[in-house]
This record gives structure tokens, C-alpha cells and sequence, in this order.
């Protein structure tokens, strides 16, 4: 058995916030300059290379990637060999966000309620959590700050196993052309497959919080991505809404076992600012 201090836990998620805000991965850096050299829109070559001026001043300078700092959605797998000492992971996680988004001067984007009085929570808590508990004895803690311009454009489709294949990529293709330009393209695209309502959403945003160079590891979900991100590419809608083949950087796919009658389809979008970033205790 393992020990692992609450405060340890408050330390990493605070760290991890301002540096998914102000820092992309190396592999989003790497598609936005791929996306660049093969994108033949003049327009959409000059959007992609401001993105990739903007990415690397927010780097330098710490300041966030964009304005929008979004819901801080943190998966965590916990190791069952753990003990959490002085305080509780749930408690520990939100802690952290409030001290990385006051601290770090990250905008706060949460209401305390969402329908009546919506006021500020004024901190950004609490999380969005995730947790699953896996073997080993340690703690793996992904923090991936969610914009509301690319979150409000998820859908969730209840298909039918006769839907099939087909129906599938119809759901992912009508999701991205609602979309447009306002889920400030090129997208990192997740999408969902099975289970029920709920696991179908949070296959989708596991699958746009995974890394860029990623792909499924079943090879029949790998070349399905790769059929998608090729069939979004092909709408024409471009880097940041303005024409061109740079739609999305990638689409990934995660999928559960579902019901006999059932066939879930979730879409979960990710901005051009697809921010996440990853500790483990």
C-alpha cells in the first residue's frame, strides 16, 4: 500500500491547470505546422501559422492559449493500491483548481448553479472529475480545461444497431457542419460508441482529451478514425471557419460494449485549442 498526501493531489491539479492553459502538447504544436505545410487555402494557411504564433507567445509568456479557460474537466486513475492521507480526492482535486485558476490568473468560468441565479463561483471549481480505479499504486491525473464554444456543440445520438456504420458517420458528419465556425476549427474531434447515454458521452470526451498522435488500439477503430477525420476534412469548412482541407487535426474514437438493441453515439469537440496535460504521483 501506498500513501499519497491530499495536498500532493492539490499541488499537481494546480500545476497541471495553468500549464494545460498556457502550454499545448508538442504533438498539437507538430499537427498545427503538418496542417500548414498541406494546406492549400492561403487563408488557411495564414490562420494556422497565428495559431501557432499564438501557441508559442503563450508558451514563453505563460499567459493562456485563449480567453477561455474553460470547466476544469480532470480524469484520474486511481491506482488500488493508494491510500489518500489527509483529506479526500474529491476535495483534493477541486482544492487544486481553485488555487491553479486563482493563482495562476486563469479566467473563472463556473456558476454554482446552472438554470436560476447563475452566479460565479468565483475559483472555477468545482472540477469536472472522472475517476476510475486501476491496478497499481499510483495516481495518473489528466486535466483538460473545457471551452464552451467547442462543448456546446456535443450532440448525443440513441441510433439503432440497423443505423450501422453508416449512421454513425452521419451523426459525426451533421455534428461538425452545426458546428461550423464556431467551434473555432481546426477541432480535435472525440467520439463515443456504445454503452448507454452516459458512457457514450464519456467515451467521446476520453477520446478528445487523448493525446494528438494517438490512435485506437483496436486496428478496425484506428482506420475508422482515420475514414472520419478524412470524410470531416472534406466539408470545407477550414482553419477557423474560413475555407479549406484543415477541418480537424484528428478525429479518435473510443467505444464500450453496449445492449443488443442499442447502438449510443456521442460527438464531444474540441476547439483548435485542445489543452490538456498529465501528472503522475
Amino acid at each position: 500500500m501506498k500513501t499519497i498526501e491530499a495536498s500532493s493531489i492539490t499541488r499537481a491539479v494546480a500545476e497541471l491547470a495553468v500549464k494545460a492553459c498556457c502550454d499545448l502538447p508538442k504533438d498539437m504544436m507538430a499537427g498545427f505546422r503538418q496542417a500548414k505545410e498541406t494546406e492549400p487555402s492561403p487563408v488557411g494557411r495564414d490562420i494556422l501559422d497565428q495559431l501557432i504564433r499564438n501557441a508559442e507567445i503563450a508558451s514563453s509568456e505563460q499567459m493562456p492559449i485563449c480567453q477561455d479557460t474553460g470547466m476544469a474537466v480532470v480524469f484520474v486513475e486511481l491506482g488500488q493500491d493508494v491510500h489518500i492521507d489527509g483529506g479526500d480526492l474529491e476535495d483534493a482535486v477541486h482544492q487544486g483548481v481553485r488555487q491553479g485558476y486563482v493563482d495562476g490568473y486563469l479566467r473563472k468560468s463556473m456558476v454554482a448553479e446552472p438554470l436560476f441565479e447563475r452566479t460565479n463561483t468565483k475559483d472555477n471549481s468545482p472540477a469536472i472529475i472522472h475517476v476510475r480505479i486501476v491496478p497499481g499504486d499510483q495516481v495518473r491525473i489528466r486535466l483538460a480545461p473545457k471551452g464552451a464554444g467547442s462543448e456546446n456543440k456535443s450532440v448525443l445520438k440513441m441510433l439503432v444497431p440497423a443505423d450501422g456504420i453508416e449512421g454513425v458517420r452521419k451523426v459525426v458528419l451533421d455534428c461538425v457542419q452545426a458546428a461550423g465556425p464556431n467551434s473555432c476549427p481546426p477541432m480535435v474531434i472525440g467520439v463515443g460508441i456504445g454503452g448507454t447515454m452516459e458512457m457514450a458521452a464519456l467515451c467521446a470526451k476520453r477520446a478528445a482529451a487523448r493525446d494528438l498522435a494517438s490512435s485506437n488500439s483496436d486496428p478496425r477503430y484506428a482506420a475508422f478514425e482515420q475514414e472520419l477525420l478524412e470524410m470531416v476534412n472534406k466539408t470545407g469548412v477550414g482553419p477557423q471557419g474560413l475555407g479549406g482541407v484543415c477541418t480537424a487535426l484528428k478525429v479518435h474514437v473510443e467505444w464500450y460494449p453496449t445492449h443488443i438493441a442499442s447502438l449510443p453515439v456521442a460527438v464531444n469537440i474540441n476547439c483548435h485549442a485542445a489543452r490538456h496535460a498529465e501528472a503522475v504521483l
